[in-house]
C-alpha cells in the first residue's frame, strides 16, 4: 500500500508541476494535477495545512468507488509551476462522502482559485475507475499539453491510435519498454465535456496515456506524479523527433519495425503493437 504523507504528496505534485512547465507543457494556467489516496484526512494531516473546511460540497459527478478517501487537486487557473513554492494556495482536497455525490472540500485562506480545476470531472472519473475496477489505494493523473505530441495530432493522416503510436516508438528502443501500450488517441472533444471524460476514462483502462487530440494528454500513475511525468517525458521526447524528421523532409529511417520487435522479444514487452 502505497502511504505518502501529505507533505510528501504535495512536494511531488510541485515537483511534477516545476518538470512540466519546464518541457513547456503547461503554459500560465494550463495543465492540473490531482492525487487520490485511501488515507483519511486525519491521517494525511489536512487540517494542519487547509484548515477552511466545508461539508456538503458537491462534486461535478458521483464518484462512489473513492467514499471515504482523499483526492487533491490543484485550483483552477492556477500554475501549475507555482505548486512547489505554494501548495497550499494551489491545492486543495477532498474526501469524499458516503454514495460519492459530494464531500468535504479542504481548502487555505490564501487560496489562489475559486473551484478546482474545469478539468475535475475527468480526474474524478478517472479515479473512481481505477479504484473501483483495480482497487488502487493511490493513484496520480496528469492533464498536459505537450506541444510536440500536441502538434502532431493536427496532422489528420496520422491522428489514429495505430498511426500515431508507430510515428512516436520508432525513435528510441526504450520508449515501447517504457509504453508497452502505447498512447490511445481520442478525436478532438470539447474540453471539460462529459463526452471527453467518458472517453477518457475508457482510454486510460488500458493505456496509462490517452492524447486528447488537438489539445493535451491525461496519464496516470499508480507510484507518484513524478512516475506519471516520466511516462510523459517519453512520449513527449518520441514526437519532437517525429516533428523534427517531417521539417527535415523525413529524412529518418528510425527503428524498424523488425528492431523494434527484437527490442520486445528481449526485455520481455508485454505489448500486442508489434
Amino acid at each position: 500500500m502505497t502511504t505518502l504523507t501529505l507533505p510528501a504528496i504535495l512536494t511531488q505534485m510541485g515537483a511534477a508541476g516545476r518538470r512540466l512547465d519546464h518541457m513547456s507543457a503547461v503554459e500560465a494556467g494550463a495543465g492540473n494535477i490531482s492525487v487520490s489516496t485511501a488515507q483519511s484526512a486525519k491521517e494525511l494531516g489536512l487540517l494542519d495545512l487547509l484548515p477552511e473546511v466545508r461539508p456538503g460540497t458537491d462534486l461535478p459527478l458521483p464518484a462512489p468507488a473513492l467514499a471515504g478517501r482523499t483526492v487533491l487537486v490543484t485550483g483552477s487557473g492556477c500554475r501549475l509551476r507555482d505548486v512547489i513554492e505554494a501548495p497550499e494556495s494551489n491545492v486543495s482536497a477532498f474526501v469524499v462522502d458516503e454514495g460519492g455525490a459530494t464531500g468535504t472540500w479542504y481548502t487555505h485562506p490564501a487560496k489562489a482559485y475559486a473551484r478546482p480545476t474545469s478539468e475535475f470531472n475527468s480526474h474524478l472519473a478517472v479515479h473512481n475507475d481505477q479504484v473501483e475496477r483495480r482497487g488502487v489505494d493511490f493513484q496520480a493523473v496528469i492533464h498536459a499539453q505537450p506541444p510536440y505530441l500536441v502538434q502532431l495530432s493536427h496532422i489528420k493522416s496520422i491522428r489514429n491510435t495505430r498511426d500515431f503510436n508507430r510515428r512516436i516508438l520508432r525513435w528510441e528502443p526504450e520508449t515501447i519498454v517504457q509504453l508497452p501500450a502505447g498512447i490511445e488517441v481520442l478525436d478532438f472533444m470539447v474540453p471539460g465535456s462529459a463526452t471527453l471524460m467518458e472517453n477518457n476514462v475508457r482510454a486510460l483502462r488500458d493505456h496509462v496515456i490517452v492524447l486528447w487530440a488537438k489539445h493535451g494528454i491525461m496519464v496516470r500513475s499508480d507510484t507518484s506524479p513524478l512516475a506519471a511525468v516520466d511516462k510523459v517525458e517519453y512520449a513527449e521526447t518520441g514526437a519532437m523527433y517525429e516533428v523534427r524528421d517531417i521539417a527535415s523532409g523525413g529524412l529518418g529511417e528510425g527503428v524498424t519495425d523488425d528492431e523494434l520487435r527484437a527490442v520486445i522479444e528481449a526485455f520481455n514487452v508485454p505489448t500486442d503493437l508489434y
